[in-house]
């Protein structure tokens, strides 16, 4: 689970940095109209809205941009019909993966995952064909240079924490979905804040993969996030601390 989540992380890092600023806006936006819809527009009573708005926070999606989101939403302005969908595959290397998407055109989502999964090296499944592999997690990223293990663990366990992972440069923490908000509010109590602070599905088991599978799954979760549809890529997969060091050369 350590190398998943230190790949996991070092692409995010790098899709923040590399991404248009126009993609993460629509990525913020697409969360909070969905979760506005799910369960209303107001951030305190509505769990999944409080979080899209800190990410979207983070990706500076300008305020008037989230109040309109929400308004979409709520239905108080007229908005995109957003809902949203999971397709599942197998990457290089057989590597499970889980593209989780938000749109109004089903059939223009699909072709575009498949083509992707197609020219890659994967192929696309069927529904529940690996979802099965994985568990939804509050998972929470805390450099080590602003945050100590101890600390971590002694906030995290009283407040639902699962456990506290080494994944080099940073800490993972784990926790059910249902502690997500307390673990974030007693983490942000102790004036710690996440670098990354997310539900999302985390391998049960991961599969180690070698470099040549790990340029080919690299390039094929590229390609899969630039789709204006994409909202998350997740996959079961392990990277070698000598193999990672190769690919991030």
């Amino acid at each position: 689970m350590a190398g998943h989540s230190k790949w996991h992380n070092i692409m995010h890092r790098k899709g923040r940095q590399d991404a248009k600023k126009g993609k993460q806006f629509t990525k913020a936006a697409k969360e909070i109209i969905i979760a506005a819809r799910a369960g209303g527009g107001d951030a305190d009573m509505n769990p999944r809205l409080r979080a899209a708005i800190a990410a979207a926070k983070q990706v500076n999606l300008p305020k008037d941009k989230i109040e309109n989101a929400i308004k979409k939403g709520t239905g108080e302005i007229e908005g995109e019909n957003y809902e949203e969908v999971t397709y599942e595959g197998y990457g290089p290397g057989g590597v499970a993966l889980l593209v989780e998407c938000a749109t109004d055109n089903r059939n223009r989502t699909v072709s575009e995952v498949r083509h992707a999964f197609t020219k890659h090296g994967g192929n696309l499944g069927e529904n529940g064909s690996v979802s099965w592999m994985f568990d939804r997690k509050g998972v929470f990223t805390f450099p080590k240079d602003q945050a100590e293990e101890e600390q971590l663990m002694e906030i995290g366990l009283e407040a639902g924490a699962e456990d506290v992972v080494d994944d080099g440069d940073a800490w993972t923490v784990h926790s059910a979905p249902e502690d997500f908000e307390t673990l974030r509010e007693a983490f942000e109590a102790a004036g710690l804040t996440a670098e990354e602070a997310e539900t999302s599905m985390v391998p049960q088991n991961t599969i180690e993969v070698d470099a040549d599978n790990g340029r080919k799954l690299m390039k094929l979760i590229e390609v899969l996030d630039e789709l204006d549809d994409v909202q998350n890529v997740h996959g079961n997969f392990d990277i070698p601390d000598e193999v990672m060091a190769e690919l991030e050369g």
